[in-house]
């Protein structure tokens, strides 16, 4: 099928649609029905139908002779070590790991918070849980204890599962202290804490409560896969809310596996003899998708990467490791990409490598500004493809479906809807859906298979946070168009939009403009009040490694560019350089945060921030460029 004959299938008949693609897994129980509606006005998929996503994963490929298949493939330039797991020794260290959860009280339904770093452990525990029904909630090793005390209270683990230490660059970073702390903030007490030592830190145990991950093992017996409901949460992902409390997304089991299977031949391309990389961690949606479950459910192999795109050791790491594991596919973040053009504009130490493996390189997690797509394009050689998706939706709305029938990039879009996703622009509550007009970004229901199905313990949030703006919609919090071609152009987030004496302006339109500048590597425009035009765009910009500028001379340069691509309506008349941006540790810059200093308000500073101390650094620059809670002169 065309892609146009598998959106319209996937979108006008989806219960017939998706019902054939889960008919290409392993169901203990095979559902019957597609989507159905549920007790609490929203609707669940394949109900009826029972599987286990460890089976589906593992289990499933080594009853098929796939045993000796390289399943996964551990690489930490931070520790020196590479180890390679085939999918017969992986299915045995789950069982394993499995069976001692099971020795510790954990059963099907119960909470396990995984807070590990980027460790094939990591993985092992998250499908162990799967293994045995039980929900995992993974937690970015690292967070601060108040953040994961936040985590325990609202999931309410039996178990926490964590490791002796993370290393981040030349940094070991204890990890017991922080659970320690966690556990005696949260009111909720789990009942256990399993640790797994690494060899650059030995943690002290508790002798009441804390378990030694050998030793637990070597006491336990393996565990078979449990079956469980299609509509049985597999995992709680927290993301950020903008009440400051972590939501709970909720992910199904049955939907999502069938979702993952699809996506990876569908969007990435990835056949069972691929080699598959997404650059990202396990305490993210990124990592929860396609470094675990997409992958090996589909039979592929996979890459776990302890290590950052720069200074581990350089800014040739990545290509190192597309030589060395011979990567297909890889996804990445933009941000991944703009430190690397930062730090070696002229991909020199690309030229040591043999990329020739590589196919497609993927980027989400933010948009992809045309600057970074020319760039990669141009030194990687091979198709960029920028694709958006959120941590609620678990896989891609819109991207150009490389396995279906790949179709010509356009800088700055995301592609075309994935199938499945009914994508439209809606402005008010009127759908209008006009070519090239900008508005709210919203998915008409049902959402497809493998989105979240509600936020953990609280379904009205869920309700009111998504499906209350537009009726009959979810509504992604994102604006855009769509253009004349079907392609779909994300500009930001809705709250990105700045009103300038009665324009609303795309702050993503500017940083467009911004970022083409030869001297930048990366940047943020946001919106300061004015007494006269009631908001004012200022350009907060970041140089490449080496440049030197006026900064007069730049912030003249870079207005007249704005004027040029967007005209004088833009009032774009204040850009200043600084030395680093707020951001997330998956790299988006923290706009919000940004906001909230020049509006000269109590900062909410997230959980998910990379550096805190970036925070007060720019505030103290915002103070003394005068940008903060003050008009700006026009």
């Amino acid at each position: 099928m065309t892609y146009k004959d598998e959106y319209i299938a996937s979108t006008q008949h989806p219960d017939e649609f998706w019902l054939e693609q889960a008919q290409k897994l392993a169901w203990f129980q095979p559902p019957q029905k597609g989507c159905q509606p549920t007790d609490n006005g929203y609707f669940d998929w394949f109900r009826g139908g029972q599987l286990n996503t460890s089976y589906l994963a593992l289990d499933h490929h080594v009853k098929n002779g796939r045993g000796d298949k390289t399943a996964l493939i551990y690489d930490s330039p931070v520790t020196q070590t590479t180890q390679h797991f085939t999918y017969k020794e992986l299915l045995n260290r789950v069982a394993e790991f499995a069976g001692g959860l099971s020795r510790l009280g954990v059963t099907k339904g119960d909470r396990v918070i995984i807070y590990m770093p980027m460790i094939p452990q990591a993985v092992i525990a998250m499908l162990a849980c799967a293994r045995l029904g039980a929900v995992h909630s993974v937690v970015f090793g690292g967070f601060a204890a108040n953040e994961l005390a936040v985590r325990i209270d609202d999931a309410k683990p039996v178990v926490i599962v964590t490791a002796s230490c993370g290393i981040e660059g030349n940094k070991v970073l204890p990890y017991k202290p922080l659970v320690d702390e966690a556990i005696s903030l949260a009111e909720h007490k789990p009942q256990a804490c399993v640790l797994y030592q690494r060899p650059q830190l030995i943690a002290e145990l508790n002798e009441a409560t804390d378990h030694d991950w050998l030793s637990l093992v070597e006491a336990s017996v393996p565990a078979s896969p449990v079956a469980v409901d299609a509509t049985d949460p597999l995992y709680v992902l927290y993301t950020s809310g903008t009440t400051g409390k972590p939501k709970g997304v909720v992910r199904d089991n049955g939907g999502h596996a069938v979702a993952l299977h699809y996506s990876m031949g569908a969007i990435y391309g990835i056949s069972e003899d691929d080699i598959f990389w997404a650059a990202s961690d396990v305490g993210w949606v990124v990592g929860h998708s396609y470094i675990v479950y997409g992958p090996l459910i589909k039979g592929a192999t996979t890459v776990l990467y302890e290590g950052k795109p720069i200074g581990t050791p350089d800014a040739g790491a990545f290509w190192r490791m597309i030589e060395s594991h011979k990567v297909n596919v890889l996804f990445a973040a933009p941000t991944a990409f703009r430190a690397i053009r930062k730090a070696d504009p002229d991909a020199e130490f690309l030229s040591k490598y043999n990329t020739s493996s590589l196919r497609t390189l993927f980027m989400a997690g933010e948009r992809l500004d045309p600057p970074t797509y020319f760039w990669a394009s141009e030194k990687v050689g091979v198709p960029v493809i920028d694709h958006w998706w959120q941590t609620e939706t678990g896989w891609p709305i819109c991207s150009n479906p490389m396995g279906l029938e790949p179709m010509a990039t356009k800088p700055g879009s995301s592609s075309v809807p994935t199938p499945g996703f009914n994508v439209k622009v809606l402005q008010g509550a009127d759908e209008q859906q006009i070519t090239g007009e900008k508005g709210a970004i919203a998915i008409k229901l049902p959402l497809p298979p493998g989105c979240l199905t509600t936020i953990w313990q609280d379904h009205q949030r869920f309700v009111d946070g998504y499906l209350r703006e537009f009726e009959g919609y979810y509504s992604t919090g994102d604006n855009g168009y769509v253009d004349e071609d079907g392609y779909v152009f994300i500009m930001g987030r809705t709250d990105d939009v700045i009103n300038v004496a009665g324009h609303r302006l795309s702050t993503g339109e500017m940083e467009e403009v911004l970022a083409g500048h030869p001297a930048i590597a990366e940047c943020s425009v946001i919106g300061i009040h004015d007494a006269l035009k009631g908001q004012l765009p200022v350009g907060l910009v970041l140089l490449k490694d080496g440049v030197t500028v006026d900064e007069q001379a730049l912030e003249q340069d870079l207005v007249q560019r704005v004027r040029d691509k967007i005209g004088p309506v833009a009032c774009f008349k204040r850009a200043i350089v600084v030395n680093r941006l707020p951001k997330t540790r998956s790299g988006k810059i923290l706009r919000k945060l940004l906001r909230q200093i020049a509006a000269n308000e109590s900062v909410a500073v997230p959980s998910t921030i990379d550096d805190p101390s970036s925070v007060s650094e720019i505030e103290t620059l915002m103070r003394e460029k005068g940008l903060v809670n003050k008009p700006t002169a026009v």
